[in-house]
């Protein structure tokens, strides 16, 4: 769009090797499915195209029992997937997108101490120095992540409403190597195109695919789980007993080591509103909504905050040739800037409750839910009515064609019968909060159908019972 951008970064250029060693030891891989590419697309088409050459697909769920069968779950009907795609390497690829831009600036090892947004400057320290610096800005993008300072500075100026919870689970990142055949080659252990899964009630532990063949694993427990496995003994016992296929796996020293080494960490969920404060500053991603990651949205979710942003600064025209420049007066305010900024904060709100929501919800369903009988049931008896209103489906997909870099979600009343995971992973027109809407619909619906279905089985039942009864009667 044209803008002159400085980039501060507190911590050292990702691309160092350093730097990726650090990295390597916390990390859950990530998940980009419609929603992230989507809004890449709209921003860099063919930086998305090159992105896409390193993710690995992923059409569904590999649910792993304590035998060590495997039992797969599609994703979508139609072969939709989701992208396995390694953290670091994104990270690399959009830092080598940006400094090849000529009017994008990164500085590293620069930490933001303070800001004054009516005045718009900041003061930043020089790490590698120590000295300190005060740069000047017409709009500061506070994107720092779940601890965000930008966002505490911005608690100063707005009545800002915030929630932050951390859940009593944790999480430690191991590694599954690649197997070899009989050439010596680097090869899968696992199937590659599947998100692998070993739910076991109040924890489990997954598995998604690299491209060297590894697979990055996290396991998920709660705190008071993680402090009994304290010692050798006590995680493989821990494992033979929970996870037995993927011990085999992981190599008992392999595992032991990244136990020793990788980082027990939390996981948070954070809930703020408004935005932004006047046409001064903005927040995105975990630094406004950081959700835990048991729906894969966190990525897209964050991708899509700059889409939809960027669909409202164009509706109201803001570009650099239309900004006021006399950036020293407080009280001047770019009416255009101001208005699309509002109605980020107005419409995207309800958004980022709901994948909040969503996502938190999703962690029972994907340790426990995904190996019980009903569940089972209502997603064969979901994906039914899928199947049976996808013509109908289909047409009113043409709103797709509409576009997302200028419409943020344009199909607002989603029509047929859509599964709320297709409705939130696959499709980018359609609203996290319009996704849950129409979900809790469905859900009455299903619940409806579930309860004439059990009155219908009494009555069938009652029925043949009385019918035996007159038999038997007149056997007498």
């Amino acid at each position: 769009m044209g803008w002159n951008v400085d980039i501060y970064e507190a911590r050292p250029d990702l691309r160092l090797p350093s730097s990726k060693a650090a990295a390597q030891q916390r990390s859950i891989n990530l998940a980009i499915s419609s929603r992230g590419i989507a809004a890449l697309q709209a921003v860099d088409p063919a930086a998305t195209s090159r992105f896409l050459q390193t993710v690995i697909p992923m059409r569904g769920r590999m649910i792993h029992d304590t035998l060590g069968n495997q039992h797969s779950q599609q994703y979508d009907r139609e072969g939709q997937c989701i992208n396995s795609i390694d953290r670091a390497l994104l990270n690399e690829d959009l830092l080598q997108e940006a400094s090849a831009v000529p009017n994008i600036r990164l500085f590293f090892n620069h930490k933001v101490l303070s800001v004054d947004f009516d005045e718009r400057t900041m003061i930043i320290r020089d790490i590698s120095s120590g000295t300190e610096v005060r740069a000047v800005f017409h709009l500061c993008i506070g994107a720092d992540g779940s601890y965000s300072n930008i966002r505490r500075q911005l608690m100063r100026v707005v009545r800002m409403n915030f929630q932050q919870e951390y859940i009593p689970h944790e999480y430690i990142e191991l590694k599954m190597p690649a197997g070899h055949d009989e050439h010596g080659q680097p090869v899968f252990l696992l199937d590659p195109n599947h998100l692998h899964i070993w739910p076991r009630h109040s924890f489990m532990l997954i598995a998604l695919p690299n491209k060297d063949k590894s697979f990055t694993c996290t396991l998920f427990a709660p705190t008071v789980e993680f402090d009994r496995l304290i010692n050798r003994e006590a995680i493989l016992s821990w494992f033979t007993s929970y996870f037995p296929d993927a011990l085999a796996l992981l190599g008992e020293d392999k595992l032991l080591n990244d136990f020793a080494n990788n980082p027990r960490s939390p996981l948070i969920s954070i809930k703020a509103t408004p935005y932004h404060y006047k046409d001064r500053c903005v927040i995105l991603g975990d630094a406004a909504h950081s959700m835990v990651p048991f729906y894969g949205q966190g990525l897209n979710c964050g991708l899509e905050d700059v889409r939809v942003l960027r669909a409202l600064l164009l509706q109201e025209a803001v570009t650099p040739a239309s900004l006021q420049t006399n950036l020293g007066e407080k009280e001047l305010t770019d009416t255009r800037l101001f208005n699309a900024l509002s109605k980020y904060t107005e419409t995207r709100h309800e958004d980022l409750v709901a994948i909040s929501d969503l996502a938190m919800d999703n962690y029972v369903e994907m340790r426990h839910s995904v190996t019980t009988p009903i569940y089972l049931f209502k997603k064969a008896l979901d994906n039914f009515l899928y199947a049976i209103s996808s013509k109908k489906a289909s047409l009113t997909s043409a709103t797709q064609s509409l576009s997302l870099s200028t419409v943020p979600f344009p199909t607002r009343r989603p029509t047929a019968w859509l599964p709320l995971y297709t409705m939130v992973t696959f499709r980018p027109d359609i609203s996290y909060a319009t996704a849950r809407r129409k979900a809790v619909q469905q859900s009455t619906i299903l619940s409806v159908i579930g309860r004439i279905g059990t009155v219908l089985m009494g009555a069938t039942g009652l029925y043949f019972t009385l019918q035996a009864l007159h038999w038997l009667r007149g056997r007498r």
